[in-house]
């Protein structure tokens, strides 16, 4: 009679423990990046009456089952699901949330140990740290190297570190962008050929403008000055024929006074009878040295001379208007970063006042071989465990089966209320039935007391 009572008991205290764990699930349905648990019963001990008999084939006689009485059940496991969460969309560019496996790496302190989350509502702090919700340092890496196709590739190898965007021990301040010195200026469009031939290089034709920086981002006003100056005459019957070609000078002059200028003189380019660009080491002054020189007298602003490579191979020579502009000029001044915004492989990159961009680190991910078997601490954050795979280095966004990164969203609760709520009626009438069980143990034990009466 008692053991029916107390398994009547057991199944009150597993059934509690499960709508603990629903009521939870149910408070925690709007949570970022939250984990719902799941509660599975199994049985307890049972009490053998009697033992299983084996069959025995010469007396002909059958074999017999264990006789057993179950004493009840227990709490088998708690499990926390790892499925993910649907995103939200929130536009804020610090905003994170991982497409597939993974977890951002934290830390509040230099003397705390790494934990981890889903949740990546991330945001700045006034030093420029990248940190989470309650403060703590988002880790990744900021030592890279840039590649000769213009791509950078990031030291993944290295220690994690906290991630601060504006500055870091590797790349110093961050929030100014260094200038740097125009090396190329590439010119493209139309020269009218039917512009009259003059004989000095002093009747400017056509000029054009543009604008060159030096190593500490000063911009200096140059143009190039173009005059047709000679025509010859071909001969169709040489073998092979040799074209008219027609010769430009050019030369350099500044428009704002702040250099001096070396460009070997007066240069020339040649165009032949069909309008295009005849190529040659004597016919293509590569390049004009400039020299700082502001009042013409000393080269006292700190500057070193540079050079800039010319590059007219883009024009022409038709019967239309002079059109020649300068389509790529490298080089800039010096600029302050304004915003920054987070690619999906976890990449943030700088945009500065000058137009131009630089990489301000790379979020790292945690990988674990288990990811069920991580402690929950509380702030969506969690732990390793002896069941979860230790946590050794920082994986990088998209490889070793890690997700990619999905900027200006947010990761919700994967808690199914539908779920839940069935779970809930389901556990409410397994606690209702075994409460009736002590009920009715209790009345079978009033009437054995009774009989004494």
């Amino acid at each position: 009679m008692m053991r029916s009572m107390f398994s009547g008991v057991s199944g009150l205290r597993a059934h509690q423990t499960k709508m603990d764990v629903i009521g939870n699930n149910v408070a925690n349905v709007n949570t970022l990046g939250f984990k719902s648990g799941r509660v599975t019963f199994q049985e307890v001990f049972n009490q053998t009456l009697r033992g299983a008999g084996a069959p025995d084939a010469a007396l002909g006689r059958g074999g017999t089952n264990p006789m057993q009485i179950g004493l009840g059940t227990g709490v088998g496991a708690v499990d926390t699901m790892m499925t993910r969460g649907s995103s939200q969309r929130t536009d804020n560019p610090t905003d994170l949330s991982i497409e597939g496996e993974g977890f951002f790496i934290v830390k509040g302190s230099n003397t705390d140990s790494f934990k981890f989350t889903r949740a990546g509502n991330f945001g700045l702090d006034k030093l420029g740290n990248l940190v989470s919700g309650s403060g703590m340092n988002v880790y990744g890496w900021m030592k890279y190297t840039p590649q000769p196709d213009g791509s950078v590739k990031f030291d993944t190898e290295a220690e994690i570190k906290p991630i601060n965007l504006y500055t870091d021990i590797d790349n110093g301040n961050k929030r100014v962008i260094a200038a740097k010195a125009t090396e190329n200026a590439l010119f493209a469009g139309n020269l009218d050929s039917g512009l009259p031939v003059n004989t000095t290089a002093d009747a400017v034709q056509f000029t054009v403008p543009f604008t060159v920086y030096d190593s500490l981002g000063n911009a200096h006003e140059l143009a190039v000055n173009f005059t047709k100056t000679k025509t010859n005459p071909g001969d169709t019957t040489a073998d092979p024929p040799v074209l008219s070609t027609t010769e430009w000078t050019y030369t350099i002059s500044s428009k704002d006074g702040k250099g001096t200028y070396d460009a070997g003189g007066s240069s020339t380019i040649k165009f032949d009878s069909k309008g295009k660009l005849v190529t040659s080491d004597d016919t293509m002054p590569p390049e004009i040295n400039l020299s700082v020189d502001p009042d013409g007298t000393a080269n006292d602003s700190g500057i070193d001379p540079f050079t800039i490579k010319l590059n007219f191979n883009s024009m022409t020579m038709f019967a239309a208007d002079c059109s020649v502009k300068p389509t790529n000029v490298d080089g800039y001044s010096t600029g302050n970063l304004v915003t920054f915004n987070i690619g999906s492989d976890g990449m943030l990159t700088g945009i500065y006042s000058n137009g131009q961009q630089q990489p301000l680190g790379l979020i790292a991910l945690a990988s674990f071989s288990n990811p069920a078997g991580l402690q929950k601490v509380g702030d969506n954050l969690f732990i390793t465990s002896t069941n979860s795979g230790e946590f050794t280095k920082g994986v990088q966004v998209g490889s070793e089966g890690v997700g990619t990164l999905s900027p200006g969203t947010l990761e919700m609760s994967n808690v199914d209320l539908s779920r839940e709520f069935t779970d809930m009626i389901v556990t409410q009438r397994g606690f209702q039935a075994n409460s009736r069980i002590i009920t009715t143990s209790d009345e079978m034990l009033q009437e054995l007391v009774n009989l004494k009466r």
